[in-house]
């Protein structure tokens, strides 16, 4: 099913999910949609190969985490950060490292300092690979890291490969 793409998030220079100038990293792109999902797309290297031809499962956990993690930014204006604090992943079927993957993502609970989310990567056929779950605690940046939003070039970087709408 199609879903129109409300808004692109911002990617960094070196996050080795979002990272664009990260040579080894997956260069996600994230676009949140109509429907209040969060979807991530990228393109795997071999370098990110676990068995041959296979994506990596801590790969699969790190971007299914950034994914889910990421959902919550889609209900605020100002930045929202957040740190993982609990994360199970299943996985279901192999991940090739030979096709585009989207990652889906959706917040399922909410307080004023912690929620929670689901996610799911799904392969061409529709069947689903591996499905997360995380909460996450959302805290200011300056209790998580040393973070400069020039330095880490965090920002919205339009290419002509954006989409506006996804099929989900």
């Amino acid at each position: 099913m199609k879903r129109k793409v409300n808004r692109k998030q911002p990617n960094s220079k070196m996050c080795f999910v979002c990272g664009l100038k990260n040579n080894l990293g997956l260069k996600a792109h994230f676009y949140e949609l109509e429907n209040k999902e969060l979807v991530a797309v990228f393109k795997p290297i071999k370098e990110h190969q676990g068995y041959p031809g296979r994506l990596h499962g801590g790969i699969i956990s790190a971007v299914l985490d950034e994914t889910i993690g990421r959902a919550i930014m889609m209900n605020y204006e100002e930045d929202v950060w957040f740190v993982t604090v609990e994360f199970n992943v299943s996985f279901k079927k192999p991940v090739p490292l030979d096709e585009e993957i989207k990652v889906r993502a959706r917040v399922t609970k909410e307080t004023s300092r912690i929620y929670e989310g689901s996610g799911e990567i799904a392969l061409k056929s529709g069947e689903v690979a591996a499905e997360g779950f995380g909460k996450y605690m959302k805290l200011p940046i300056d209790k998580i890291a040393d973070f400069d939003y020039g330095e880490q070039e965090w920002k919205v970087v339009p290419t002509e490969k954006d989409l506006k709408e996804i099929d989900i």
